[in-house]
């Protein structure tokens, strides 16, 4: 049967052709399309007149256009910030990829010239069109949209109740001209901010990432220790957004050039105040901007909930308890070492003691505690402020960090003069803390008679007590991960894996600390003053009965706390 018909285009005609539909239907349909003001294969299918592959493969056989299935393409990775989001609604037109200067673009209807052109001419690229099919275009494109701008729309359609409580202490004031001013005070800009420094509140993260590229925008939390997205706001807001961070912790919104440091002090409620800390970097596509969240009821939690095993706490509490002598906290960084430091400190803060702290920086304001900023470039350094402190009668000083000579020497002195010292290294493990002091420079006599205690920590996931299930684990996997020597019975093992569930992240929820806690024995001493390297020291520490991070480790997962592939991710090299 002949369908040729001037008023069918040749797609209508292909569907006829095909027998898909009828000419008197395939008429009404691009009789009402028109009139709709619609897509013929948007009303096709939108009216479930014919299902959607089936127009697709009819016109990728029609005009010879590749056909791809959009379920099996990434579409988090297409470029979002290339195309207006007005012209990709416009034209349902949505960008999957580029090539050098082609665009290639996810369309429905490869006939639709004009769509084509517009966008060619908006982006100066080529253009070429992919065929898909029309309902997961249309699901793909409300993803894309909501993506690009999910939190943006959020705060820009929310309302102003959404903060209430939400107070910004001390905010900076730094003379701008007309322009810089429109642009910090930008109402959805603020509102965009707030909201995203709520939900990190409340979703528990310790830091969040702020990154401009080339042809994109990322915003990222930190939640228990692992970084996820949240974002991708359009790259055009790269500056509004900086600036209006910058002038919250009081930067010089006008420099760039160079990095910066400074705070942020947000009321929550009237109880509750969130400290940022906040640094600038400048990279290649505008500054990236990153808060640590410092939320001082962390330095409430007390020793109980930091997760150290019972012969851990009971060590920690003793040399918390002498009156003189050096307790070192060892760890990457975010290996929560500040908080075990301020434990310690909360429980010695007494009205009797003289406490006082130097800190870069000073990350949580406990009170009845005199805490220094160090500031290197008046001279106020580590050394300097621990010099001063001796000069004030201290019964107990901690030292941020020993980076150098001089101050370790200081703060060995200190602690045989009659004063408790706590303070961290940035080393892998008890032992190595030990060689470390050694290679600065620090005689080995002072470090055998002086430090008493070293911790070496890190932070494992939690796993989450709502989804996470019972797991087996064959014996010779369990003996090849060293399970044989964490001093635990397999029939006491409560062995489990990470599921995932609405209140938890991939299974995870919270964190729990390994230790690693060396008391430096007659033995380790006399270790240190034959010159012992870290190996020597480590076993020593073994057949003392102290468990390294790895033994920690495995004794979390068999009680259940967390999974056996985190304690590979925190603690096997």
């Amino acid at each position: 049967m002949s369908v040729d018909n001037p008023q069918l285009s040749g797609l209508a005609q292909r569907l006829v052709r095909d027998n898909l539909i009828s000419l008197d239907e395939a008429l009404e349909a691009v009789a009402e399309s028109k009139l709709e003001k619609e897509p013929l294969v948007q009303y096709l299918v939108k009216r479930n007149i014919i299902e959607a592959s089936s127009v697709a493969s009819a016109a990728a056989d029609e005009f010879g256009t590749p056909l791809i299935d959009l379920d099996a393409f990434a579409i988090d990775i297409a470029p979002r910030d290339v195309v207006d989001k007005r012209l990709i609604v416009k034209h349902s037109a949505l960008p999957l990829y580029q090539r050098g200067n082609r665009l290639f673009l996810a369309m429905a209807d490869p006939t639709n010239i004009r769509a084509l052109d517009e966008i060619k001419f908006n982006t100066g690229m080529g253009t070429e069109a992919i065929l898909v099919e029309a309902d997961k275009l249309y699901l793909a494109l409300e993803r894309f949209v909501a993506n690009a701008e999910s939190a943006l729309g959020d705060a820009l359609s929310g309302t102003d109740d959404d903060f209430d409580g939400l107070v910004l202490e001390d905010e900076g004031d730094g003379a701008l001209d007309d322009g810089e001013q429109e642009e910090v005070d930008e109402a959805p800009i603020v509102r965009f901010i707030n909201k995203v420094l709520l939900d990190a509140i409340k979703g528990g993260a310790s830091d969040i990432h702020f990154e401009p590229y080339e042809k994109a925008y990322r915003i990222r939390f930190r939640t228990d220790g692992v970084l996820h997205e949240v974002t991708k706001p359009p790259t055009a807001l790269s500056t509004r957004l900086a600036a209006r961070l910058k002038v919250m912790s009081q930067m010089d919104i006008s420099e760039r050039r160079v990095p910066q440091d400074g705070r942020i002090k947000l009321r929550v409620s009237k109880t509750k105040a969130i400290d940022f800390r906040v640094n600038t970097l400048p990279t290649l596509f505008g500054e990236k901007i990153v808060l640590r969240i410092l939320d001082p009821s962390s330095a409430q939690l007390g020793i109980d909930a930091l997760g150290y095993e019972d012969f851990q706490k009971s060590l920690y509490m003793d040399a918390l308890n002498q009156p003189q002598g050096m307790i070192l906290v060892t760890g990457p960084t975010g290996s929560g070492k500040t908080v075990s430091l301020y434990t310690g400190l909360n429980i010695l803060n007494t009205p009797e003691r003289n406490i006082s702290t130097a800190e870069d920086p000073v990350e949580i304001n406990l009170e009845g505690i005199n805490q220094v900023q160090v500031n290197n470039k008046v001279g106020l350094t580590f050394a300097e402020a621990l010099r001063s402190f001796l000069r004030q009668d201290p019964d107990i000083v901690m030292v941020g960090e020993i980076r150098d000579l001089e101050t370790a020497e200081i703060g060995i002195k200190a602690a045989q003069t009659g004063h408790l010292v706590l303070s961290t290294l940035h080393t892998n493990s008890a032992p190595e803390t030990l060689t470390r002091l050694l290679n600065m420079g620090v005689p080995a006599f002072n470090v055998a008679t002086t430090v008493s205690l070293i911790i070496a920590q890190r932070l494992a996931r939690r796993l989450c007590p709502e989804c996470k299930e019972e797991t087996e684990i064959p014996d010779d996997i369990l003996a090849q991960e060293g399970f044989n020597n964490i001093g635990i019975e397999k029939e006491e093992f409560e062995l489990y894996k990470a599921v995932g569930c609405s209140k938890c992240s991939n299974g995870y929820k919270g964190r729990v600390g390994v230790y690693e806690t060396v008391k430096i024995t007659p033995k380790i001493s006399s270790l240190i003053m034959e010159g012992g390297n870290s190996l020597e020291i480590a076993d020593a520490a073994a057949e003392e009965g102290f468990n390294n991070l790895r033994i920690s480790a495995l004794r979390k997962v068999a009680q259940g706390l967390t999974s056996l592939e985190e304690a590979n991710r925190v603690t096997k090299d």
